[in-house]
């Protein structure tokens, strides 16, 4: 812990007497105390492993032996299938009787709550509910009918749909102004504050005129009712005598609320989370709803729940430690009646090769001492980070599955990329120039069919592209790319990072394109770095388009190697994806500055601080294993062209290094020179031709 760190004492009442039997089964002191607290707001800090749902599962149950009527309790979850499980989990400690309570989503509770007194607020009772998809249409008719021309030829662009959406969500979630967002998030749009300013207004007359809501709208409206004057919102409060809210640190701004306005009357709400698990900011989550909820809830009473049923010891130690430095944050020390368990390990490798190398040695290590390979993950902070592991899983047949966003090589804009690369090596490979031609200004589908038949009429020569005539339109797009592709073939080839800088050129051409094609641009370039930085282990061209086409990862699932069990796959997970999961091993990747905590990150305390939440949240994944690994030499495109030195993540600080064990991975061994070539007088294609009868 810091010396200026806030820290959040833990403060309990005592329970005057335990109970036996089912209640009382499987709980410790604290989940106990959780249980039978009475009534008024309670605050149960729950550690990672610490049985929440266990605890949160008894309280309902507990509340029902109490006499509390079923129909007068609503659990709210952030998923439907919680709630269930929840709610299936309360009826075997004591029957039918909790088929009764209300459980689900704040969105679908909301839902509900509008049908039935929503035409009391003046909205329609057959209102329809749009998805995202019919949201972001609406948004682009409201768009298009703001009449805003964007000039020919000029970089600057209004926000596309996807975009106003996004921004319009967070603005109704966070609360936060739109021109705060805009400066803070898309400081690109800024100029345009009033336009989509009457886009938005636009897109809510729209919504009333054709009676639709949308999905923000449910929380909305439902906190607006809430809060109102009079009959409709103390009927609202007077719904329920308790109120329980799993994983309360996800919460937003409008959601708490909402649990304001509906608990003023009793204030007998129960909420259970963990600050040090608080990770989607990004969704317009917030911290401040936990640290703050004693101020919110005067009398609060929290009971923090440490023994931890997932980890052993020195996984705990070194996760304690490290959450210990976070600037607010509440008491929790977490510890284990398991015993045994080794110091997890803190590998610093040479590069990112080596990297993978480790990683995947120690997973077939683990593998063959009989530890399923469904029981490990490598975990790491942004889908691009596994990209070259999951070509050496694909390589050594090893099956995975990647949670959090598509897989990397089937991104399409790094597809495009390597698109360029592609018609360089094999200029006859329609399939690429054709993607690559479409991507540039002018050129349609149409334009793109001529200049291939124009191409291969000319037998594919490498000058062919320069000697089609295109249509006036496309031609200023042609010009930039036979002046590209020149500056490729003519590039040296001799040196080490000869690929990488290939696709820096490339880059010079795409990246504006790539800009003016997708919305969110940042993460779809830290996909190209990652891209350039692979390439960058690579002799040339052809044997970095080799790796990447052989078995391409998108089929590793198929594979079924090292396994009797089509399940039993390998995990590759993004960090925030990985949250409430457990494995008996995990790797996490990529621990050093810049990478995690991300370099964007770090110009922010605030976001500092959940980047230390997030990493906290990647380690405290395992049950027994637990490697925590990072490259020393870095090939970063984004800082310069050559490989430059990383430090360990700033998290791992000396305080946590000194619990943990120290592994050095090496440089590997220089590698073997290929076959020379040998003459031969076999047509391979020719034999092939003869057995269909081909000409």
């Amino acid at each position: 812990m810091t010396g200026d760190a806030k820290v959040y004492p833990q403060r309990t009442r005592e329970v005057a007497a335990a109970p036996t039997g089912p209640l009382a089964d499987g709980l410790n002191e604290a989940q106990l105390r959780a249980v039978l607290h009475g009534d008024g707001p309670l605050l149960i800090v729950a550690g990672a492993g610490t049985g929440k749902t266990r605890t949160l599962v008894h309280r309902v149950a507990h509340l029902l032996e109490r006499g509390v009527r079923p129909e007068r309790i609503l659990l709210l979850t952030f998923t439907r299938r919680a709630a269930q499980e929840m709610l299936a989990r309360a009826e075997r400690l004591v029957g039918s009787a909790s088929r009764g309570v209300h459980g689900g989503t704040f969105h679908a509770t909301a839902h509900r709550l509008l049908r039935r007194f929503g035409t009391s607020a003046g909205l329609a009772a057959d209102f329809s509910i749009m998805d995202q998809g019919d949201a972001v249409d609406l948004m682009q008719l409201a768009r298009s009918a703001a009449g805003i021309a964007e000039a020919k030829g000029e970089k600057k662009r209004f926000p596309k749909k996807e975009t106003l959406h996004y921004i319009y969500s967070r603005h109704i979630n966070t609360e936060r102004p739109v021109p705060q967002i805009l400066s803070e998030e898309y400081p690109q749009f800024v100029e345009y504050e009033a336009q989509i300013m009457r886009v938005f207004a636009d897109y809510t007359v729209r919504k009333a005129q054709r009676n639709l809501v949308d999905y923000d709208d449910l929380l909305l409206f439902w906190a607006l009712m809430a809060e109102s004057e009079g009959p409709l919102a103390e009927r609202l409060a007077a719904m329920y005598d308790h109120v329980l809210v799993d994983e309360y640190q996800d919460t937003n701004h409008l959601q708490s609320r909402i649990l304001r306005a509906m608990c003023r009357t009793t204030a007998n709400l129960t909420v259970v989370g963990d600050d040090a698990q608080s990770i989607y900011a990004f969704r317009g989550a917030t911290i401040r709803n936990i640290l703050d909820f004693p101020h919110h809830f005067p009398g609060t009473t929290v009971v923090t729940l440490e023994e931890n049923y997932r980890s052993v010891q020195p996984i705990l130690d070194v996760t304690n430690r490290l959450i210990s430095r976070s600037e607010e944050r509440y008491t929790k020390d977490l510890f284990t009646k398991r015993e045994g368990g080794d110091r997890p390990w803190l590998v610093t490798a040479h590069d990112e090769q080596a990297q993978t190398r480790f990683v995947v040695d120690r997973i077939l290590d683990l593998h063959e001492e009989g530890m399923p390979l469904s029981e490990m993950a490598v975990l790491f902070r942004a889908g691009y980070m596994s990209a070259d592991l999951e070509i050496e899983l694909t390589a050594r047949k090893i099956p995975f599955e990647k949670w959090g966003g598509l897989k990397f090589l089937e991104a399409a804009h790094v597809k495009d990329v390597l698109a360029f690369l592609r018609i360089l090596e094999n200029p006859r490979d329609e399939v690429s120039w054709y993607r690559l031609l479409l991507l540039l200004p002018g050129i349609g589908e149409a334009t793109a069919r001529g200049a291939i038949t124009k191409m291969a009429e000319l037998a594919w020569t490498s000058d062919a592209f320069g000697r089609y005539l295109p249509p006036p339109r496309a031609r200023a797009a042609h010009e930039s790319l036979v002046q590209l592709l020149d500056q490729l073939r003519a590039a040296p080839s001799d040196r080490k990072d000869a690929v990488s800088a290939d696709i820096a050129r490339v880059r010079r051409l795409y990246d504006d394109i790539l800009r003016e094609r997708y919305d969110r641009v940042e993460p779809r370039l830290a996909d190209l770095d990652q891209l350039q930085n692979i390439a960058a282990g690579y002799p040339d061209r052809g044997s970095f388009l080799s790796a990447l086409a052989l078995e391409p990862p998108s089929a590793t699932q198929d594979i079924g190697f090292g396994s009797d069990s089509e399940d039993d796959v390998l995990v590759l997970s993004t960090a925030h994806s990985a949250k409430g999961r457990e494995w008996d091993a995990v790797f996490v990747i990529w621990a050093a500055d810049g990478w995690f905590p991300m370099a964007r990150a770090l110009g922010s305390d605030e976001e500092i601080d959940e980047e230390r939440r997030l990493m906290y949240v990647a380690m405290t994944r395992a049950r027994d294993y637990l490697a925590v690994t990072y490259p020393f030499n870095v090939y970063d495109s984004r800082r310069s062209a050559d490989y430059t030195i990383d430090q360990v993540s700033r998290f791992l600080d000396r305080g946590v290094r000194d619990l943990m064990q120290k592994v050095v991975v090496d440089q590997p061994q220089a590698p073997v020179d290929p076959a020379p070539h040998v003459a031969s007088t076999l047509d391979l294609r020719a034999i092939l031709n003869q057995r269909f009868g081909g000409l």
